[in-house]
């Protein structure tokens, strides 16, 4: 049976295009995860795509790092202190620091690192996600200063983000970008990339100088598997012990026939359509509520998507505001009533059987987003409005919404970090091409404007609430659901923490020994 079951296992991996090489399966002190794309760069401050930054973070770390949970703990720095205004924090560093080839380094490193990250010759691609960094500087070997243009209570988040690792600038200034082609590749994290083939596998091996304890598993491997069902496939043959997602049409097989292993988990990302608000008919709020009355949120996350999404009134997860969602009063109505409702608001403003609403429901090329939209369409059938569909691939999709060429049209949000900021900046009217519904509400900006500037965490989650609510009110977007992550974790796996932020570092990891 053995036999029969590895003869099984090589046909896949080479029916996946794998080389079949059983050195890079999963081994007693080797773990092997399955993202969802290739490497795009190796250099952290170069790079924005998630398989990348995936790898880049086991392998650099910054003055903090992320636990398992997705929450900010120490890195390099052994601790910090932020000042009463939250514009100054001051981090102290770790003693005997060194790179993976020995190299000490201290306090210094960081500004120039900063510097590297702001010059126009690095053309960082995550430059923008650390705009509210005044200044970096070093006060003597193990004190390092971070200045913000306003408050930033997610700093240790961003810190962690490998752009601001700590990189062997001793190897870049000397050798330019031939240092990520050394292998071992120099770093200051618990790995080192040894092995990269392209399209084939990364390996990782420990870093003997890291600070910290050892991680726990000698060797990662990463596979790039851009298609989720050969990644499934492989995963339930024995070939990975982590895949980074999984068909939406096999959720409910995974859980019936294979439970425990599937984990679908809410995430960072909110899951919405629209409105043109600069021209009719989606000018009039009236319109905008009534649409919204009709629509069975629940049964479209739970029965169109159906991956254990959760649905959404507002725009923010409630995990960034303290837990507390927000919604219109009229949430918690009978459908009847709702309908009842929304022919009232849709003949206030001219709207009714003898002079249906019709307008085009445009969306990219998607199975999942078809689905919605064709939903959407039928449950506005009761109020005589005729809504059409319109497809198209992404590229063109997106720039019809920056252009503002549509009527209706499927969005949504997935943050870059856990702050609520982070989307509602998205909808003031200062966001230009971005603020693709044209929301311009000033209250709505100032609000917005209040919440970054405060300091303290409780009075920020109000304001922001705030700001969510004035949206639900205005209904520039159609709110459905959040999004989720979905993952498959081999049961000999151990440290693996289900969170928000979709992070789950190597060093975490462990394989059982039960």
């Amino acid at each position: 049976m053995r036999l029969l079951a590895l003869v099984g296992l090589m046909l896949l991996l080479a029916g996946c295009g794998e080389q079949h090489n059983t050195d890079t399966m999963p081994g007693p002190d080797q773990i092997v995860r399955l993202s969802d794309s290739e490497i795009k760069g190796l250099d952290p401050q170069k790079i924005s795509d998630l398989s990348s930054l995936r790898v880049a973070a086991d392998q650099f770390e910054g003055l903090t790092r992320l636990d398992a949970s997705g929450v900010a703990e120490p890195g390099l720095a052994e601790s910090w202190k932020v000042s009463e205004d939250g514009l100054r924090w001051t981090f102290t560093l770790r003693k005997g620091l060194r790179f993976s080839d020995d190299f000490p380094f201290d306090a210094a490193i960081f500004p120039r690192l900063w510097a590297r990250l702001q010059a126009p010759e690095t053309a960082s691609p995550t430059k923008a996600l650390f705009d509210n960094i005044l200044s970096v500087t070093a006060d003597g070997a193990q004190t390092i200063i971070v200045t913000l243009n306003s408050p930033g209570p997610a700093l240790p988040v961003l810190l962690a983000h490998p752009a601001m690792a700590a990189l062997p600038l001793h190897r870049i200034e000397q050798s330019g970008d031939i240092w990520t082609g050394e292998r071992p590749m120099v770093t200051s994290g618990p790995y080192q990339l040894t092995t990269w083939q392209l399209n084939d596998h990364a390996r990782l091996a420990r870093n003997p100088a890291w600070h910290d304890s050892p991680a726990p598993t000698a060797s990662i491997i990463w596979k790039p598997m851009d298609n989720s069902l050969s990644a499934m496939r492989l995963f339930l043959a024995g070939g990975a012990d982590i895949a980074a997602d999984y068909p939406a049409s096999r959720h409910k097989w995974l859980k019936k026939n294979h439970p425990g292993l599937a984990h679908s988990v809410p995430y960072l990302g909110s899951y919405y359509y629209a409105f043109n608000t600069r021209r009719p008919p989606f000018d009039d709020v009236r319109i905008r509520i009534a649409l919204s009355m009709a629509v069975e949120r629940a049964w479209i996350a739970e029965k169109v998507i159906g991956v254990g999404n959760v649905p959404s009134w507002g725009l923010l997860p409630p995990e960034l505001i303290g837990g507390i969602a927000t919604k219109p009063i009229w949430a918690s109505w009978s459908r009847e009533r709702r309908l009842t409702a929304a022919r009232e608001l849709l003949a206030e403003a001219g709207y009714g059987p003898a002079n249906p609403l019709q307008f085009e429901i445009r969306f990219n090329s998607s199975a999942e987003h078809r689905r919605v939209s064709v939903a959407l369409a039928t449950m506005w059938k009761p109020l005589n409005v005729q809504a059409s569909l319109f497809n198209s691939e992404a590229a063109l999709h997106f720039a019809a919404l920056r252009q503002h060429d549509f009527a209706l049209a499927r969005s949504g949000w997935i943050a870059d970090l856990p702050v609520a900021e982070n989307f509602l900046t998205v909808h003031q009217s200062a966001n230009g091409a971005g603020n693709y519904s044209g929301y311009d509400n000033s209250p709505y900006d100032v609000i917005v404007a209040q919440a970054i500037a405060t300091a303290d965490p409780d009075q920020r989650n109000v304001l922001m609430r705030r700001a969510d609510q004035i949206l639900v009110n205005d209904m520039p977007i159609l709110p459905l659901y959040f999004y989720v992550t979905r993952s498959l974790v081999s049961k000999r796996i151990e440290g693996w923490k289900d969170n928000i932020s979709n992070v789950h570092p190597s060093r975490t990891l462990r394989i059982s020994t039960k």
